[in-house]
């Protein structure tokens, strides 16, 4: 410091500007490693772009799952034959089951098949004209009809004139009875009033008088008893004469109307009539059409694919009726894809035609599947595929998004319906 003040002043300025100028280089110094150390510190918290979008998923196949059922006009339909077994491949249109009415509708069509050919002879028939030989069959049933009336009208008036006589016989002979009994009362009667005076009088004993009253009594039921059957009897033969009577007019009117049709179909088997060969053909359309509608009818016994796919699930076996979850659960395995479950916050970073790579939750696969997204859902609803974390929002909002599986991994997966992936959407 002695040193510094014996200088002359020149130098003592010169001295005094370095020392200014080290010192304001060093605060630049210091300054600009501050800001580099800040600019280092903001990038490295600077926050990374995301890449990828993940969600839960569940593996199913294009398509969506098919319930396979009868009509809904065959309600409460049990199963009689059932085709396939679980996990069987089928090609559409192939008959997947019989329902219990399956072998009446097949008999009712050949019954239908029958009376087409029936109907298609009669108008053969019809339209190649009468022979001789049905004039004269005509002729003879007409002659027959005639025959039968008359022996009916015989053989019913006899019937009616015996229980006509039956009745008067019978009525004679119960009247006689009637008759005879009722003397016997009176006489009884007679005695019973002589024998009360004499046991009044003392001559005879109360027995003897018992003994009167009890003929008494029993002749009076007698009588009451022939009366009962002589009415029977009446009534029982009158309504048989009644009934003869029926029948003899009921058949009598049959025969008659036979007569008539077997002459007016003599009248008209020697020609051919337009009117009739319309008729004859109208009853072969309408045998058709029968026929067509026994076919409908058997078709609805049948349970078909309606495309190629394979049976997931068999929900109802032989005898069993079919509920409401149909009989089998059906799908085109081949295709497979996984339905991925975006959350809400997320869903506006995917789009159609990214790539995904799916991974399983549970190992139930070891390979990496590959996949493009297909379609996005228009409707948020609950999350339904679960998470194995513990700490997972349940009440997560979401949207479906349907990844199609490339045609080489999605053989991989055809058996793994509604297990669980893990989905990675690439942006």
């Amino acid at each position: 410091m002695d040193r510094l003040q014996k200088l002359p002043l020149n130098n003592k300025l010169i001295i005094a500007l370095c020392l200014a100028g080290l010192a304001l280089a060093g605060v630049t110094t210091i300054y600009s490693v501050s800001q580099t150390a800040s600019q280092e510190e903001t990038e490295a918290i600077k926050p990374q772009p995301i890449r990828a979008v993940t969600a839960l998923g569940r593996i199913e196949p294009q398509g969506q799952m098919i319930q396979l059922a009868p009509s809904p006009d065959l309600g409460g339909s049990k199963i009689a034959q059932l085709l396939v077994e679980d996990g069987d491949r089928v090609t559409a249109g192939q008959t997947i089951a019989l329902l219990d009415n399956h072998k009446r509708a097949k008999a009712a069509l050949e019954v239908a098949r029958q009376e087409v050919k029936v109907a298609q002879a009669d108008l053969a028939i019809i339209k190649a004209g009468a022979k001789r030989g049905d004039i004269n069959a005509q002729v003879a049933n007409l002659q027959r009809y005639k025959a039968e009336l008359e022996g009916e009208i015989v053989a019913n008036e006899a019937e009616v004139a015996r229980l006509q006589a039956q009745l008067g016989t019978e009525s004679l002979e119960k009247q006689a009875t009637i008759e005879r009994l009722q003397a016997e009362l009176r006489n009884a009667t007679s005695e019973f009033k002589r024998y009360r005076q004499l046991a009044q009088q003392g001559v005879i004993s109360a027995s003897e008088l018992d003994t009167r009253r009890l003929t008494l009594d029993t002749a009076k039921t007698a009588v009451a008893e022939a009366q009962a059957s002589y009415n029977r009897t009446r009534t029982t033969l009158q309504q048989q004469i009644n009934q003869a009577q029926a029948i003899a007019l009921q058949n009598k009117n049959t025969l008659q109307q036979q007569i008539s049709q077997a002459e007016a179909t003599l009248d008209s088997v020697g020609e051919v009539r337009d009117v009739d060969v319309i008729k004859a053909q109208a009853e072969v359309d309408k045998a058709i059409a029968t026929l067509r509608q026994a076919e409908e009818d058997l078709e609805l016994t049948k349970v078909k694919a309606p495309r190629d796919g394979q049976i997931i699930k068999i929900n109802a076996y032989p005898g069993e009726v079919v509920g409401d979850d149909g009989i089998l659960e059906f799908a085109q395995t081949s295709k497979m894809m996984i339905v991925a479950e975006v959350y809400e916050s997320d869903i506006s970073k995917v789009k159609v035609g990214q790539t995904a790579s799916i991974t399983s939750e549970t190992g139930a696969f070891a390979e990496e599947l590959n996949g493009e997204v297909r379609q996005i859902g228009l409707k948020i609803g609950k999350q339904d595929v679960l998470s194995t974390d513990p700490a997972a929002d349940v009440d997560s909002r979401v949207v479906e998004v349907e990844i199609h599986l490339d045609p080489e991994t999605s053989s991989r997966v055809s058996h793994l319906t509604n297990s669980k992936a893990i989905v990675k959407i690439n942006l």
